[in-house]
């Protein structure tokens, strides 16, 4: 009902009473909408009309509307949130209307304040941090505009509005949806602030002002951070006015809180603009900006060098300073706005304003700095968690050469952030990422820049700081995971620092935690790197006066010796260097009573009184070590053996440390140091000497001297004494020491395993044991003596006692005395089958053979493994009420499924050494049951069986032994059982893959599955014999490639045991052997992938290689390429092999020589997919790489190939493959390769000839490489027959492509021309055949005008400088395809020179380290000649890329036409724009385009060209002055010569658009406004203006009312807008799509 209607319907009725019930639904029912509205427009009638006493009869009526129909309305769309529909929302709004109408009538305030406290109870619950709905509660929602509609009436109550303001924040803090907070914001404290006085609105804000710091403070988490932004937000109009006077009386501004001199505020600032999320950035900026323009305004000083607390000022506002202020933050503005965007190439042009920004922080001013250096970290750390890489990259390489840390109060206000968000930053391993100037294994760019910063950084700190930020460093590196490779760089980079004390016992402590947490994964190399210059850092950095031996020893027992601390590396040379420096000079652990602390520890506390030396330490140490209580008891768990280790460092330290002394002082020897060694562990050796005779001696001490007897034994070992098979004087004297009680060890030892063992805890005590015993029978099992002892009666009655257990009758209830002592025996057994294997392996002896070699009597042992229930026999698991059980046992029995499943590994490494022992077995007699044999192993088929099985038992990480032991057995099967073999392979496979997360196990169990799946016995099996079995091992093959392809070095371990297969380098071995070399054949596909394997393309593989090649390249500099062996993973590894295996292949047998002609093949067919492939392939791509590889191998086959298959084939692909679009390096190898063809068939010169007759056209650029083969004619005519001839051809074919169109083409020619005319040999004798008369008539004067013309006409410009380069290049001017034909040219010189990947170089060392060649003479390793190696590659190398190249140079570049620009406007030049367009008979719209508001050159150049493409009618611009400027012109690429161009000032575009609507346009805006239309949706009238508002702020709120619609483009994605051109682009384009079939050429005016 229309308000008219009810006006005219008051004034008529009198009585208001019964309009009012009229109007009034029933309190049971729910109105509709409309009555709603009604009621409202009556309530707002009656208000204006009636008079005070009509007022007070309605307002029992007006209550009962509030109480009884309003109220339970809006507590019903309450508890069913009906608010949340628009029908309901619809509903919510009027009802608030008209309460407003019923409480505007009703004037009283006790029911105002009534529904107050309704909606008030609401937000009470949020500040008592419930939040619960209860019933009869208003929703959150409805309680929120229920309160917008009172607060106006609410007003004059200021205690009200205070608890209210106190309600509302703390609903704000607590709720979840961002929606409703900022809706309550709006809604109600928006109201409240616009409704009250001056007075009350400065005391609400600074009440809310308070509150926000204090939420703010106490919770400072991200959270936190975005409310407080979004609160300061929305009261930031009140809080920075333009101008404070304009807005409040004089006397109340000072009541205002200005936030500006709060550091909180600074500080919420700063939080916030390096906030994750992008809304609480903007806000922050926003805040930002409004205080700055503030500042500015008022030009008053702000902040001074220190408040009165003395707290620092983040904001300073000098008036005196005010210009470079004003600068700075402008600057600093657009710095921030600019990180919002991701892409590189917007944020890198303004990264030179960082340095104007670094230069206003350094400004001082009353000897403080101007501006705050904190600011700073804000840009950086916006860089770093910037979603581009490249951004970060750079915001890291900015800081890392900041040279403002030098000063030392910047260093010491920066060094919270490095030791914080930068160490963060700085664990991105991308960033490590080498540089494209730098070569593979050279140190990355960012970790040379990060030792030079820290060095640096930490000279600038004061020195009292230094040590404090060096340990929050080290800490911050153990708390948390770090990647290999940022670790790696940051512990180099420590080590780089200065010695300087910085670090105590903490700092060792944190090194340790770093140590023990951060570095259990990750790769090997890196790892033990990591570990080097970490050790190094502490040696260097550490306080000696600060810190104890106790603490050290602590410290260096967590370098693993097998990784970094290892004896006779340079590293443990500088250890015992630092000891002997600092000798003395340790704190003292001073003697007392300690309760903390291992009871040795407390034991050395209460003895020592002087361990500052090292000598005294060890001594003590020892001392502590051996006191073990007399009441200690003969059972329970193995001691921790970290304190054996631990004792056997510091002993094998001092014993280096006393053997350097004595070195310097003209004595020691081994003597000297074995006597120096024996006085040192006396009561050791005692203990040792007792074990076998003192039967009262406690277990705990025994199992203790045993572990420090392990350690010594394993520690004392240097990898350059194992590898030249010498020791030094200290590993000499400590196996002298061990030699002299080795007897009573071992007599103890076999005592102990020879039934003694009964608990669950002996298990790994007899770990103890067998370890012991395998070193000392590897140490000196040379020894005669020991020997002989050793074979003749300790080995034998080891293995009868062990025999002797397991062959016990089983027990009716498994015990664990009877369990235990089962697996002890077969862990003895295990142990003496693996030393006597490994024994006669090493010796290359039968194991019956008498030698220095350990035998076991086979008989028992194969008695006892021939009855098939020994087979995986399981261990079963003792009952847990077992009599025998010890107290410990009971945790223990937990992990008893570890010791069966061990038991089953053991079994299984017995039965291999019988199967060894046995040899290849021949066919059984059919019918013959396997394995019933007396005295014999079981047959094969029952063995294999049963380690199927035993693969399906086992864990992953204990299958190795079973598959050696398949690895004998299925070459056995192959052709009897071959679904049985299938079934092996696979799950061997498969067992295989699943350890491929474990780098430890992964490697041994892929080595012994290649040696079991490709034996030579299964790769000889054709598809005829085992067709199911080839066919499997097929996919095996396909499957293990493709793992190869994302882990290094899987290939390696499979292509070097098929080359050493195929042809065995073993001295006795027939390379000719056709049963060897048979299988090669039907495998060729292994063959084929290793010829063009090559590096991985996953950058994060890519980058662990190339810093493992820069660790290798440290060489004996870092401890860890000493301690750690070579893992021959190198990518580039099966090429080199495969290169090497086929170069020992002989062309006289026939099956090699079928094998090459093969392989050949099949590189020329995969080279010819490449090719012929549509898709375009660029430098250094997969394509590219792999099309050089093929050429590559066969230029190493062509010497090995028959001349017939030369000719036949290989030529004529050479000259096919010759007009392909082929890179650089490619070409070069294809010209090489048919120079050599050539040279070696003359008499097929014409096949090359053929190549210069086709269609110029079609040949394009590709001629070049035939004109290329010329240019070395000098080594094809001394093998030619018609030399003058051919002399004569050659001139002709050059001198016709001398005046080809092509640049290219024609110089390619001239050089031709010039090398072929200047052979002055051929020349006479040419001469001398015609009788001494010109050879070549007339065409000689052709000839030497053309050469004449390129020496001398072309000396300007680009021609003369591309003539010289040629010229110099090095596959014209150095190489020699004869001479220069080596290993070291084709795979090294040439990719070097042909700008190919540095990863694709594989250098001499590889060739000489990784493989043997065969020594041929046609083929060197080496290349003889030194003149190729040292070239450089030349700048032609990009001439020499065909069309394809071309494309890929101006991928990123757009390809302007310019053809008529000149000439046209040279011709015609009084024809105007839309003259020139017409004659063209350009179709043309009406669409009119505005720019005026657009300032940027670029944007204009593009847009001036979209317009002029899709024919809009003009263009407008507010300068043509745009038109001359250079980067308008480089984007509209003379487009402005066929568009009508004007010029409107912006001033004068209100006036401009109304004009234009007088003419009929219709003005459409690009805007986003609440009612723009869709770009989809919108049908644009045939004469458009179309409005383009400016790059930043749009289109001014003066011009939004003149337009006609406003068209928005839909949007999916985060970024909020589009670039300006893009979206007028955009919209240019749908005008022309919607109007393309209407258009008319218009006609030419003449």
């Amino acid at each position: 009902m229309s308000s008219l209607l009810i006006n005219e319907f008051v004034a008529k009725w009198s009585n208001s009473d019964t309009i009012l019930d009229s109007f009034l639904w029933s309190a049971e029912s729910w109105p509709d909408l409309e009555r709603v509205e009604a009621v409202h427009i009556l309530l707002e009638t009656l208000n204006t009309r009636s008079s005070e006493e009509n007022r007070n009869e309605l307002s029992a009526k007006i209550r009962a509307l509030i109480w009884e129909r309003c109220t339970p309305l809006l507590m019903q769309i309450s508890e069913n949130a009906l608010h949340k529909s628009e029908p309901g929302a619809k509903m919510l709004h009027s009802l608030c209307r008209l309460l407003s109408s019923c409480l505007a009538l009703l004037r009283d305030s006790r029911e105002v304040e009534k529904l107050a406290l309704m909606t008030l109870s609401v937000f009470q619950s949020f500040e008592q941090h419930d939040g619960t709905q209860t019933k009869g509660q208003f929703d959150m929602e409805v309680a929120v505009e229920v309160l917008a509609v009172l607060l106006p009436l609410l007003s004059g109550d200021l205690d009200l509005l205070v608890k209210l303001t106190s309600c509302i924040l703390s609903a704000v803090k607590v709720l979840s949806d961002d929606a409703l907070v900022s809706k309550i914001l709006v809604r109600v404290l928006f109201t409240l602030l616009h409704c009250v006085d001056d007075r009350s609105r400065g005391d609400i804000l600074q009440r809310t002002w308070q509150d926000l710091c204090v939420y703010h403070e106490r919770e400072k988490n991200a959270l936190v951070t975005a409310r407080t932004l979004l609160c300061l937000t929305a009261v930031s109009d009140y809080l920075f006015p333009p101008s404070l006077e304009k807005s409040f009386p004089t006397d109340l501004t000072n009541g205002l809180p200005d936030p500006r001199w709060s550091q909180s505020f600074w500080a919420i600032i700063q939080s916030g603009l390096i906030h994750r999320d992008n809304v609480a950035r903007k806000r922050a900026l926003y805040l930002l900006k409004k205080c700055v323009a503030l500042t500015e305004i008022e030009n008053t000083e702000l902040g001074s060098s220190a408040s009165p607390d003395g707290e620092i000022y983040f904001f300073r506002w000098i008036p005196s300073k005010s210009q470079v202020l004003q600068t700075f933050w402008q600057d600093y503005v657009l710095v921030m706005e600019t990180l919002e965007e991701n892409q590189i190439h917007v944020v890198r042009p303004v990264l030179n304003r960082i340095n104007a920004l670094i230069e206003t922080t350094a400004i001082k001013e009353n000897d403080a700095a101007l501006v705050h250096p904190s600011w700073l970290l804000c840009v950086y750390q916006r860089m770093f968690h910037s979603e581009n890489k490249a951004v970060m990259r750079e915001g890291v390489y900015h800081l890392l050469e900041l040279q403002l840390l030098r000063s030392p109060a910047f260093a010491i206000n920066f060094s919270q952030f490095i030791v914080g968000p930068f160490m963060d930053v700085l664990s991105e391993s991308s960033l490590y990422q080498r540089t494209a100037n730098q070569m593979i294994g050279e140190c990355p760019d960012v970790g040379l820049k990060l030792q030079a910063f820290l060095v640096n950084f930490f000279g600038s700190l004061p020195q009292e700081s230094k040590g404090p930020v060096l340990l929050q460093m080290i800490q911050r590196l153990g708390s948390r995971h770090w990647c290999a490779v940022p670790l790696l760089f940051l512990s180099q980079a420590l080590a780089s620092l200065p010695a300087c004390p910085l670090l105590g016992p903490q700092g060792l402590q944190a090194l340790r935690e770093v140590l023990r947490c951060t570095m259990i994964t990750h790769q090997v190399l890196l790892r033990g790197a990591a570990q080097c210059f970490l050790l190094h850092s502490a040696l260097c950095l550490t306080d000696v006066e600060s810190v104890t031996l106790e603490e050290v020893f602590n410290f260096l027992v967590h370098f693993r010796p097998e990784e970094s601390l290892c004896r006779g590396t340079a590293l443990w040379d500088e250890v015992c260097e630092w000891f002997v420096k600092n000798e003395h000079t340790f704190r003292l652990a001073i003697g007392g009573k300690s309760d903390t602390g291992t009871p040795q520890e407390r034991e050395l506390a209460s003895t020592a009184t002087d361990v500052g030396s090292l000598q005294t330490y060890t001594r003590h140490r020892l001392h502590a070590f051996l006191t073990v209580p007399a009441s200690a008891e003969q059972t329970g768990r193995l001691p921790d053996s970290g304190e054996a280790e631990l004792l056997a460092l510091a002993v094998l330290l001092w014993a280096d440390v006393e053997e350097k002394r004595g070195g310097e002082e003209g004595r020691g020897g081994q003597g000297s140091t074995q006597q120096a060694l024996a006085r040192l562990l006396l009561a050791w050796l005692e203990v040792l000497q007792r074990l076998s005779t003192n039967l009262y001696l406690p277990l705990c001490k025994s199992d203790k001297s045993l572990q420090l007897l392990l350690h010594l034994l394993q520690v004392r070992r240097t990898r350059t004494a194992t590898q030249t098979n010498t020791e030094d004087a200290v590993s000499g004297a400590v196996r002298g020491l061990v030699l002299s009680v080795v007897e009573p060890v071992q007599n103890f030892i076999a005592r102990r395993l020879s039934g003694e063992l009964q608990e669950v805890c002996d298990v790994e005590r007899a770990a103890l044991y067998l370890a012991v015993l395998r070193e000392l029978l590897q140490e000196f099992g040379g020894v005669p003596w020991y020997h002989g002892n050793m074979q003749q009666s300790f080995l034998p009655a080891l293995c009868a006692s062990s025999l002797r257990m397991l062959t016990e009758p089983a027990e009716q209830v498994p015990s664990v005395c009877g369990q235990v002592q089962r697996a002890v025996a077969m862990a003895v057994l295990s142990l003496l089958c693996e030393v006597a294997s490994s024994e006669a392996s090493n010796g290359g002896l039968s194991l019956a053979a008498p030698s220095h070699h350990f035998s076991l009597p086979l008989a028992p042992l194969r008695h006892h493994f021939s009855l098939p229930q020994h087979l995986n026999q399981a261990l079963l698991k003792p009952t847990a009420t077992a009599s025998d059980a010890a107290p410990d046992d009971a945790p223990l029995l937990r992990d008893w499924g570890r010791v069966a499943a061990r038991f089953i590994r053991d079994q299984w490494s017995c039965l291999g050494f019988l199967q060894r022992a046995a040899g290849p077995q021949g066919p059984r007699v059919e019918g013959q049951r396997e394995g019933q044999g007396e005295g014999e192993a079981p047959g094969p088929l029952v063995v294999l069986q049963a380690a199927v099985e035993a693969l399906s038992l086992l864990p992953s990480d204990l299958v190795l032994p079973v598959l050696d032991c398949m690895a004998l057995l299925l070459p056995q099967m192959v052709l009897r059982e071959e679904s049985q073999c299938v079934e092996a392979a696979s799950l061997s496979w498969r067992v295989v893959q699943g350890l491929s997360g474990n780098a430890h196990d992964f490697w041994p169990a892929l080595q012994a599955f290649v040696r079991l799946a490709f034996h030579r016995a299964v790769l000889e099996l054709t598809q005829d014999q085992a067709p199911t079995l080839t066919s499997t091992i097929q996919q095996i093959v396909c499957e293990l490639m493709e793992l190869s392809e994302v882990r290094s070095g899987v290939f390696n371990i499979l292509i070097s045991h098929c080359c050493h297969t195929w042809l065995p380098s073993d001295p006795g071995s027939d390379a000719g052997d056709s049963e060897h070399f048979s299988s090669a054949l039907s495998h060729l596909d292994i063959l084929t992938k290793a010829c063009l394997h090559g590096p991985v393309f996953r950058r994060d593989q890519r980058l662990i290689q190339e810093v493992q090649m820069y660790v290798e390249q440290l060489g004996d500099q870092c401890a860890a390429n000493v301690a750690i062996s070579s893992d021959n993973r190198d990518e580039q590894f099966p090429r080199v092999c495969v290169l090497a295996f086929l170069s020992h292949l002989q062309p006289t047998n026939h099956m090699h020589r079928q094998l090459m002609e093969e392989l050949v093949l099949r590189l020329i067919e995969k080279d010819r997919g490449i090719a012929q492939a549509k898709a375009r392939y660029y430098s250094n791509s997969l394509q590219h790489r792999t099309r050089n590889r093929v050429w590559q191998s066969l230029l190493l086959l062509l010497p090995k190939l028959r001349r017939e298959f030369v000719v036949d084939t290989l030529l004529g692909y050479a000259c096919e493959a010759g007009f392909s679009s082929n890179q650089a390096s490619v070409k070069y190898l294809i010209e090489w390769s048919l120079l050599l063809m050539l040279h070696n068939n003359p008499t097929h010169m014409q096949r090359f000839w053929d190549c210069f007759s086709g269609d110029q056209e079609k040949t394009k650029t590709s001629i070049c490489t035939f004109l290329s083969v010329l240019v070395h004619m000098d080594v094809l005519l001394p093998r030619l027959e018609d030399k003058a001839g051919q002399w004569r051809r050659a001139l002709e074919v050059c001198l016709q492509w001398c005046f080809s169109h092509n640049f290219s083409v024609r110089l390619y020619a001239l050089l031709a021309l010039k090398r072929v005319w200047g052979l002055e040999g051929v020349r006479a004798e040419a001469r001398g055949a015609v009788g001494g008369s010109d050879p070549l008539g007339g065409l000689a004067t052709v000839i030497q005008a053309c050469l004449a013309q390129a020496e001398t006409a072309q000396n300007t410009g680009n021609a003369m400088r591309n003539w010289s380069r040629i010229q110099e290049h090095f596959f014209f001017s150095v190489f020699h395809p004869l001479k220069d034909y080596s290993v070291e040219t084709i795979f090294y010189t040439f990719p070097r020179l042909s700008d190919l990947a540095d990863d694709e170089w594989i250098p001499l060392w590889k060739f000489e380290k990784m493989a043997t060649f065969s020594v041929d003479l046609s083929l060197p390793v080496r290349n003889p000649g030194a003149d190729l190696g040292q070239m450089q590659p030349g700048d032609w190398i990009q001439q020499d890329r065909g069309e394809l190249e071309q494309e890929e140079r101006w991928a990123e570049v757009q390809k302007k036409i310019t053809a008529w620009r000149l000439s046209f406007q040279e011709q015609e030049p009084h024809l105007a724009a839309q003259q020139r367009a017409l004659r063209l008979g350009k179709l043309t719209s009406a669409l009119l385009v505005v720019a005026s508001l657009i300032d940027k050159p670029t944007n204009l150049g593009g847009l001036c060209r979209t317009c002029e493409i899709f024919g809009a009618s003009g263009l407008v611009l507010d300068s043509l002055r745009h038109v001359s400027d250079k980067q308008f012109q480089a984007l509209s690429v003379s487009s402005e010569l066929w568009l009508p161009m004007m010029e409107v000032k912006p001033c004068e575009l209100s006036s401009f658009l109304q004009a234009k609507k007088a003419e009929g346009y219709c003005i459409v805006g690009v805007e986003q406004t609440a009612n723009s239309q869709s770009l989809q949706e919108y049908s644009f009238p045939q004469k458009t203006l179309l409005l383009l508002g400016n790059e930043r702020e749009g289109i001014p709120a003066n011009l939004l009312q003149l337009l006609d619609v406003c068209v928005e483009i839909p949007q999916q994605g985060v970024t909020r807008s589009l670039n300006v051109h893009v979206s007028a682009a955009l919209l240019v384009w749908e005008y022309t799509r919607q109007h393309l079939h209407s258009r008319h050429p218009a006609p030419v005016p003449q």
